[in-house]
């Protein structure tokens, strides 16, 4: 199904007490207008326009872009109708219908997008089906006002006599017009309100006017259609979203111990047999193969973990880790390093842009910056790559079978053959030859026995 959609986002968002555009306000690391246009875009949407504010124009330009959509600028803010009648007016005239949702509405999914598309029948006079949904009392959502079954009008909450405030069936704010149908009455609105704006609601009275019908479209959990207005709400929203999220890799076989204190972000995937523990975060294209163990208190992003790996109490972001590697307690793992399979990285070591091959090992409290550590190396506690100069950095190999002794200094550029070896608190500022030993500092060969 194909469907042209303009979404309302100029609202100012001032119960957020903030300078960033409500709907840019992050749910589960991404902004919540992200989510409405997700389920759009499922929902087969392919005419995509978003009507924002001056300040947040350029901002929500940029995630409309994303998702092949354009923005118009709502400037003055006269009210929901006002807004689409400046959509409208920037869009060429288009046969079929158009679907009319809020930004700040990201529990939203495409199922209820396609529900209300399916109602509108041109043919059949309908020209206009709108979400409903059963809410609990008091809510400022406005009122759907039946007459011997049929939808008569929508109230708003401010303007609603005692007897409507006690209506429970509310409008979930999204629409779907017959398009034409919706331009033959949209200028016709006027702002006779409590808000002296223009409301897109009053366009079902001129269309009930024109003999046309309006179909309601229940929504069975009206928690799918809660919106965001203020920073508790945004909280809240967001715990539901991230138990979604918990709960959908739950029935693929993954194990998470804690969902409350376990956070995730929508792609993120994560092989089945792994186990979360507690406080983890999982973000940004993370991938984490099966049987592996994270957490618990690490925080990965952008991640690609192998299978069989245990990370704990460790951040790993934009890393890529082979099978059975093991990283922690307290490591951190970044810059685009990449490790092969069955590293170990203990205690206190940190990694950045740094490739470890196959069998090495880190066991305790090192930096290792810009740096290409081979096979079955031995990383002492204590040894530091001195990889920048105070201009550029540079990069330390380390052969494969070699022994780096506590506390050693590389400083880069420089190679430390396979099967050499520096002795303890070693200062290295010469590449050091495959067998070799140095010691002291400014590092020295050790004599070669005789034979």
């Amino acid at each position: 199904m194909s469907a042209r959609a303009i979404v309302l986002a100029a609202g100012m968002g001032t119960r957020m007490k903030s300078t960033v555009p409500k709907v840019l306000h992050e749910l589960c690391g991404r902004p919540m207008l992200w989510y409405t246009l997700r389920a759009l875009q499922e929902a087969g949407v392919d005419d995509l326009i978003i009507v924002t504010s001056p300040e947040s124009d350029v901002a929500i330009a940029a995630l409309a872009a994303h998702f092949g959509g354009q923005t118009v600028v709502q400037m003055p803010q006269r009210g929901t109708g006002h807004a689409l009648q400046i959509a409208l007016d920037t869009v060429p005239v288009r046969e079929g219908t158009v679907l009319v949702a809020h930004g700040d509405m990201p529990l939203v999914v495409s199922a209820i997008f396609e529900d209300v598309l399916a109602a509108v029948d041109a043919d059949a006079g309908t020209a206009l089906a709108l979400v409903t949904a059963r809410m609990p009392l008091p809510s400022n959502f406005g009122r759907v006002i039946r007459h011997a079954g049929a939808v008569v009008k929508i109230v708003e909450a401010r303007d609603a006599s005692a007897s409507e405030l006690a209506v429970d069936e509310m409008n979930a704010a999204i629409y779907a017009f017959d398009e034409h149908a919706l331009r033959t009455v949209i200028g016709g609105l006027t702002d006779n309100n409590a808000q002296r704006e223009l409301y897109l609601t009053d366009t079902l009275a001129l269309l009930i006017a024109q003999g046309k019908r309006i179909v309601p479209v229940p929504c069975a959990d009206y928690h799918a259609v809660l919106g965001v207005n203020d920073r508790v709400e945004l909280a809240n929203v967001g715990a539901i979203l991230n138990r979604a999220l918990c709960e959908r890799h739950q029935r693929a076989g993954v194990t998470i111990v804690d969902p409350a204190t376990t956070f995730l972000e929508p792609d993120v995937v994560i092989d089945r047999d792994t186990t979360i523990l507690p406080n983890t975060m999982l973000g940004g294209a993370t991938q984490i193969g099966g049987r592996s163990i994270v957490g618990p208190n690490a925080r990965l992003h952008d991640a690609i973990i192998g299978e069989d790996c245990v990370i704990r109490e460790s951040v790993v972001l934009s890393s890529r880790l082979a099978n059975g590697v093991s990283v922690g307690p307290f490591a951190h793992l970044r810059g685009g390093s990449v490790v092969e399979g069955d590293v170990h990285i203990g205690n206190f070591v940190e990694l950045k842009n740094t490739t470890m091959r196959a069998g090495a090992k880190a066991g305790h409290l090192a930096y290792l910056g810009d740096g290409d550590i081979g096979a079955r190396a031995n990383i002492g506690a204590g040894t530091i790559f001195c990889n920048y100069d105070g201009v550029r950095k540079h990069r330390t190999t380390i052969g494969a079978g070699a022994f780096i002794g506590s506390n050693s200094a590389l400083v880069a550029p420089i190679t430390i053959g396979e099967g050499a070896a520096t002795g303890a608190g070693a200062v290295v500022i010469r590449d050091v030859a495959a067998g070799e030993r140095v010691v002291g500092n400014p590092a020295r060969a050790l004599p070669t026995k005789a034979t």
